[in-house]
């Protein structure tokens, strides 16, 4: 096995903050809820950063953060309830005509319901494939699960969704 230097401190750190937009936008679509979003994210970086002097360099920090979160999530969840919120709060909603507006809002809560009623694997895949833009692959590697696995559990969410929001008629 080859040992590996450890990260310098600033490196660790800067690495770390870069990742925050991605992780608060994984959180969000996990939790539901931006102030519980906040949250998960502040407790990932504390544990990280209690854990810096075991990472090292070569690692996937990505991979590490996500799965840090998604098991703070797994861990919140049990002990306490999923709370639901408005997906408007990751979107910025600008538009001249209010009636776009509207029409954007019900087609956001009607996704945000589909979604909703996702188990709590297919949410983790959706908001990593999906949400974030990972591979197949990195979204593997992040939860530790099989390839073939996530691309089932997209496909059937996908499927779940779109029969969901188009009243059961599958497209």
């Amino acid at each position: 096995m080859v040992k590996r230097r450890p990260i310098p401190l600033s490196e660790f750190r800067t690495e770390l903050v870069s990742l925050l937009p991605r992780l608060r936008r994984f959180a969000l679509a996990l939790s539901g809820s931006r102030a519980d979003a906040e949250d998960l994210v502040q407790s990932a970086v504390e544990r990280a950063l209690r854990a810096e002097s075991r990472w090292r360099d070569g690692g996937r920090m990505d991979s590490w953060m996500f799965k840090i979160v998604q098991n703070l999530w797994i861990d919140q969840r049990s002990a306490a309830r999923t709370p639901k919120a408005d997906l408007s709060e990751a979107l910025e909603l600008t538009g001249d005509d209010g009636r776009d507006v509207v029409g954007v809002r019900a087609d956001l809560r009607a996704a945000r319901a589909a979604y909703d009623g996702l188990p709590a694997e297919q949410k983790a895949v959706v908001a990593l494939v999906i949400v974030d833009g990972a591979a197949y692959k990195e979204a593997a590697e992040i939860l530790g699960v099989p390839i073939g696995t996530i691309m089932s559990r997209v496909a059937r969410a996908r499927a779940a969704m779109i029969a969901q929001v188009s009243g059961g008629v599958s497209a």
